[in-house]
């Protein structure tokens, strides 16, 4: 039995097959439309008498339309041209046909050739929207003849051509196709914001976009939730098909990998699993510490990281955590994971999180003051919460025709809208001396009475934080500072807090002793 990629010639004789029974089931305007500019562009014979067909669509538009409205019937009229159980593969690219008419009078295409790499794998039809509901595409049923045993429905001419679907067609393609692939159209680079706590990993990732294969492969970045590995990933992504529509990438999660291979071990046809993902371009996998631990995902993974790097296909991958504190991720993964270029992405500094939310919130139609974001960028320390913080903003100034303001933004940060700051686990010692250490001070002097400028400083910061992360009771830490009474504390928190709207450099030592203390607490 024949099994591989069938040769061109044949691929457009089956395709012919195909298209004079379609040809049967469906009016001119339909097959002229959808099935003439569509054509089947690859054949692949697998095992157990199944098939991979690869139809090449010239924009996003048709194919998503073309695999919701036209799939079965072209299914069934590949099944029956090859004799084998097609699955088919809904790619983009550039496609060149030349119709001719057959004795019906209808355009027949006589042959086609795709022109460079398809771009991406199959769409997922419910991630596009196209202004008006593709339903009605083919909303007129079709009596057919009785010796085709098929069933179709048609689409009215004024749907095909409405205002709203031309100006969806008409759609700039690289924002159709970062779309399709599952990209957020708003991480790119230009929306990142740069510092020393992630400018390596920028560098990187932008070497990577511009040449894919080449440059630091396979690229891992880790890091905690929030610090901007996934805006990387969007990103990279994005400007891959900027400079190259025809790049086939691939970008899914390590809960959407794992999915995928259970569902294709369950249906038996792991052939069409390894089709798609080894023979892409460029794979991007989000959260890849999911696969850690299952044996039959692992497996199918590391052949695919082989078959990949064996033609220089792009791979980026990102983790919460470095390779080598995956437990249960086999050894010959993490040797590769290590070979390419790994870089920690540390938690944003607060001038970084105050740069993200400026940044963002310009991105969203707001205008917020430098001091009030300087405020957020104090409470917040994850730049996917700053987000929510944007979006809470954003509805109150939308929705309530509120202005923005401080009395607003604490009001915000002091409900439930957004999730609070998960306190430390550490210890009041551990502050103490974690503030001693920033501050080049001995804990002693620290906890005694000395009032020396730097000293009070230090020692207010020290009060603050043991309220904020733990809670303790007044009195209780006044005990740790030689027996100050509850007063004298709540003197020294009050003042910490109303620094922390104007003090550029409180702001900065707070948020470096937190991230000092969430460290060391783990």
């Amino acid at each position: 039995m024949q099994i591989g990629n069938v040769p061109s010639s044949e691929v457009k004789h089956i395709w012919d097959q195909a298209c004079a029974q379609l040809q049967i089931q469906l009016s001119p305007a339909v097959y002229n439309t959808w099935i003439v500019s569509n054509p089947v562009s690859t054949l692949d014979y697998l095992e157990d008498n199944k098939c991979l067909a690869t139809i090449t669509s010239p924009t996003a538009f048709h194919s998503t339309n073309l695999k919701k409205n036209l799939h079965l019937q072209i299914k069934q009229s590949l099944d029956k041209a090859t004799g084998k159980i097609c699955e088919i593969q809904y790619v983009i690219g550039s496609v060149s046909f030349s119709p001719t008419s057959n004795k019906s009078g209808r355009s027949q295409q006589s042959g086609f050739s795709t022109v460079g790499k398809t771009i991406r794998p199959e769409l997922n039809q419910n991630n596009h929207g196209t202004g008006k509901s593709s339903d009605s595409f083919f909303a007129e049923s079709q009596n057919l003849s009785s010796s085709s045993g098929f069933n179709t429905q048609s689409p009215r001419v004024e749907d095909l051509f409405s205002e709203s679907i031309l100006t969806s067609a008409s759609e700039d393609r690289t924002a159709a196709l970062v779309r399709a692939i599952g990209l957020r159209k708003d991480y790119t680079f230009e929306t990142f914001a740069v510092s020393t706590t992630n400018e390596m990993a920028h560098a990187a990732a932008t070497a990577v976009s511009n040449r894919p294969g080449t440059a630091y492969n396979p690229l891992f970045l880790y890091g905690g939730v929030g610090v901007g590995k996934t805006h990387l990933m969007h990103a990279i992504g994005s400007n891959i098909i900027k400079n190259d529509p025809n790049k086939k990438i691939i970008y899914c999660t390590g809960e959407e990998f794992t999915n995928e291979i259970v569902q294709s071990i369950q249906k038996k046809n792991t052939s069409l699993f390894k089709s798609k993902f080894r023979n892409a371009d460029v794979l991007l996998i989000d959260d890849v510490q999911f696969i850690a631990g299952k044996n039959a995902v692992q497996e199918e993974f590391f052949h695919t990281f082989n078959a990949l790097s064996k033609q220089q296909g792009q791979i980026v991958l990102t983790s919460d955590r470095p390779p080598h504190e995956m437990n249960l991720l086999e050894d010959r993964l993490r040797s590769r994971f290590e070979a390419g270029l790994m870089i920690d992405i540390q938690v944003p500094s607060f001038e970084l999180r105050t740069a993200i939310l400026l940044v963002k919130s310009k991105a969203a139609g707001l205008s917020i003051p430098i001091d009030i974001a300087k405020t957020i960028a104090s409470r917040v320390e994850s730049a996917r919460k700053i987000e929510g913080v944007i979006t809470s903003i954003r509805s109150e100034v939308e929705l309530k025709g509120k202005f923005i303001s401080e009395e607003l933004i604490n009001s915000l940060l002091d409900t439930e809208i957004v999730e609070k700051r998960p306190s430390i686990n550490t210890s009041p010692s551990e502050i103490i001396k974690t503030v001693a250490n920033h501050y080049r001070l001995k804990q002693t002097a620290l906890k005694g009475k000395r009032r020396v400028k730097s000293l009070v400083v230090a020692r207010h910061i020290a009060m603050y934080l043991l309220k904020n992360e733990l809670n303790l009771p007044l009195a209780e830490i006044g005990r740790w500072f030689s027996g100050r009474d509850h007063t004298s504390v709540l003197h020294a928190v009050r003042k910490v807090e109303k620094d922390l709207k104007t003090n550029d450099l409180i702001m900065r030592d707070i948020s470096a002793l937190r991230t000092t203390l969430s460290l060391t607490s783990r």
